[in-house]
């Protein structure tokens, strides 16, 4: 019987990996990926019930309201992690223009009468019956399937705007449509992912620097043709101006921060929660965290999140594929910008608005979405720590 050589063994290896929907090599976990997850899983359950419980129990009757659909969205979640942690991940790179289209078709139906769901004067959802989703989660993580397979694909174009132009056109194609909904904060990140994703790529400085000019002058248009942006910065400058208006929600924010000290009040023991810290359990739940757990639990659940992505990061570092290094760059990447983001909200760093905190904040399609890309980092992990040393023990025939 004839053996291949090792290397030809890898090359026959790696064209399976094309092909094969689900991939058959030995199983590696990376904890630093699978505990920090997990455990901001579980802290989010508990805050979510901490931080919902009043006011689940004084609108709909029920204390576990939210709590319950958190959960449910947990166990779903982790199901679609696994799925996509057995799945191959190279598979992907075929649905890069189904991805990008499917994101598009998502974010247009939320206009559409009967279909998209409007609340608080957005429209953001798309509902059917009992069942409904956020269409700009979803979205997000389109766009880096299509960013990452474009750019893997067409490697040598981005260093020119021209091959640049397909990411550009796309991420301003998402943008636009989120901000019609309108939703400021996911077309924050969306746009900073997008700038990520085409640094990432290669795109030369000088092509940067112009594309960024159109977007430094597209913000304050933005702001100004809205009013209720006008009102939100102005708060942000001086929430003390307007305590019962725009600037209520960010006092309250800095006073449970404030009340929490270096150790909290305690679990469960939040005051903020009582009706005084509108979406106490979904963007404004880190204020909640400070509160009951204080500056330690709020540095913690920081670290677990660095911890996370970093080994994100390091994980795109090692990648087999360059495919498999630009996708696990931007699902690390718009973990990274909605953490940061989310936090400097709170803290009144940077103007107030709505934006999940991932893991952690209720919303179940937030939470699935978000686990299911920790499915596609431990994917790409698995792959980057098979070496052809186990199969010296099931060596492939020559053809």
């Amino acid at each position: 019987m004839k053996f291949l050589s090792l290397a030809k063994k890898q090359k026959v290896f790696d064209e399976k990996l094309k092909t094969s929907f689900f991939y058959k090599g030995k199983h590696s976990i990376n904890w630093y990926v699978l505990v920090p997850t997990i455990a901001l899983v579980v802290l989010g359950i508990i805050m979510v019930y901490s931080a919902s419980s009043y006011t689940a129990e004084q609108n709909y009757g029920n204390s576990m309201f939210f709590v319950q659909k958190q959960i449910i969205g947990a166990v779903l979640g982790l199901g679609v992690c696994a799925f996509c942690y057995f799945m191959n991940y190279n598979i992907l790179i075929k649905l890069r223009y189904y991805a990008l289209a499917v994101g598009i078709i998502f974010l247009c139906i939320v206009f559409i009468p009967g279909i998209g769901i409007e609340s608080y004067g957005a429209k953001r959802w798309i509902g059917f019956g009992f069942f409904s989703f956020q269409a700009s989660e979803i979205a997000k993580f389109c766009f880096i399937i299509f960013c990452a397979g474009y750019m893997a694909k067409n490697k040598d174009r981005l260093g020119t705007f021209k091959g640049a132009l397909p990411v550009l056109c796309a991420g301003l194609v998402m943008c636009f449509l989120i901000m019609c909904e309108p939703n400021m904060s996911i077309t924050l990140c969306v746009g900073a992912l997008m700038l990520v994703m085409l640094l990432v790529g290669g795109i030369k400085i000088r092509h940067l620097f112009y594309l960024l000019i159109p977007i430094v002058i597209a913000i304050p248009i933005l702001i100004l043709i809205e009013p209720y942006r006008i009102d939100r910065i102005l708060a942000f400058l001086d929430p003390w101006a307007s305590p019962q208006g725009e600037g209520f929600q960010l006092i309250q924010s800095l006073y449970s921060l404030g009340s929490g000290g270096f150790f909290g009040v305690g679990l469960f023991n939040s005051r903020a929660k009582y009706s005084f810290l509108p979406f106490s359990e979904s963007d404004f739940i880190f204020s909640i965290i400070g509160e009951e757990l204080g500056l330690v639990g709020a540095v913690c659940v920081l670290v677990l999140f660095g911890i996370l992505i970093i080994a994100g990061l390091n994980i795109a570092k090692k990648a087999r594929t360059r495919f498999g290094c630009y996708l696990a760059t931007g699902i690390s990447a718009i973990i990274a910008i909605q953490v940061i983001l989310n936090v400097m909200v709170v803290t009144g760093l940077v103007p107030p608005t709505g934006l999940p905190l991932p893991f952690v904040s209720a919303g179940s399609t937030s939470l699935v979405v978000f686990l299911a890309s920790v499915g596609v980092l431990l994917n790409i992990h698995r792959q980057n720590t098979q070496n052809l040393s186990y199969m010296l023990f099931s060596p492939l025939k020559a053809n």
